[in-house]
């Protein structure tokens, strides 16, 4: 796993309602990503795909990632 990965999963951890759920599917997608850019992608199509709370959980996730 990345420290990247890592760091914004840390960071994230006291904002989201789900964060055993969140670490779980960031896991899975950042093993099934060929490149960080693929890696967004799919857990944009997961973003559009989640029922809130867990929606905000992953956006929140994605925010602190990109700003890494």
């Amino acid at each position: 796993m990345s420290s990247k990965l890592e760091k914004a999963l840390f960071e994230v951890r006291p904002y989201v309602e789900y964060y055993d759920r969140l670490k779980e599917l960031v896991e899975k997608l950042w093993e099934e990503a060929t490149t960080e850019e693929n890696f967004i992608e799919l857990l944009n199509a997961e973003i559009n795909r989640a029922e809130e709370p867990f929606k905000t959980d992953l956006r929140i996730f994605l925010q602190k990632f990109e700003v890494l």
